[in-house]
């Protein structure tokens, strides 16, 4: 899944689909607008966990260690913060 900013993504990626430039969002289909609802809202909640690990465990801001390490670190951030819950 990505945002409207990732134009040309690529097969298997999510976008929701741009408004016609000068036009409301009004002038996209209804199936259309109901389809960028649905992926703004799972978009959403991976945002907002991202947001509250960053925040919570400090660590996280400023991860300058292998891509393949980040995942275990926020794997443990994630599972500490369901506890400090």
């Amino acid at each position: 899944m990505a945002d409207k900013g990732y134009i040309g993504a690529g097969i298997g990626i999510l976008l929701p689909v741009r408004r016609p430039k000068g036009q409301s969002e009004q002038a996209l289909h209804t199936d259309t607008r109901t389809t960028n609802s649905l992926i703004r809202g799972m978009r959403a909640l991976g945002e907002r966990a991202a947001a509250e690990l960053k925040q919570r465990w400090r660590t996280l801001q400023h991860i300058t260690i292998s891509p393949s390490r980040i995942g275990d670190i926020a794997r443990a951030a994630l599972t500490l913060n369901r506890i400090w819950k």
